[in-house]
């Protein structure tokens, strides 16, 4: 199986936890917490991600950035932000330098 079929299957998996019970499902209360709460969590588990890359092993990071990617997606998914669209983002910045593409970016 390839990447996108597992990130394919979490995204479809968090969608029909999204509406489950709170009671019941992780997605769910998450929900119920609403989005700003759900940001709250990538932006921990963000920092948890670069602590174990600085000061833990191979497992702890692998664990980290799993997590990482999951409420990312949650966060995705309560904003009704298809995975498919961030996806879509990165194969357009394929092959173009990071530094072009930064450049290239409106300026606020």
């Amino acid at each position: 199986m390839s990447s996108t079929d597992t990130l394919a299957r979490l995204e479809a998996t968090i969608a029909a936890r999204r509406a489950a019970d709170p009671e019941s499902s992780y997605v769910a209360k998450l929900n119920a917490k609403g989005p700003a709460k759900i940001a709250q969590k990538v932006g921990e588990e963000a920092t948890e991600t670069v602590i174990a890359a600085l000061t833990q092993d191979h497992k702890a990071l692998v664990g980290e950035a799993a997590d990482l990617i999951f409420h990312l997606v949650v966060l995705l998914n309560a904003k009704d932000v298809p995975l498919a669209d961030v996806l879509a983002e990165l194969d357009r910045r394929e092959g173009v330098s990071g530094l072009a593409e930064k450049a290239s970016r409106p300026k606020d």
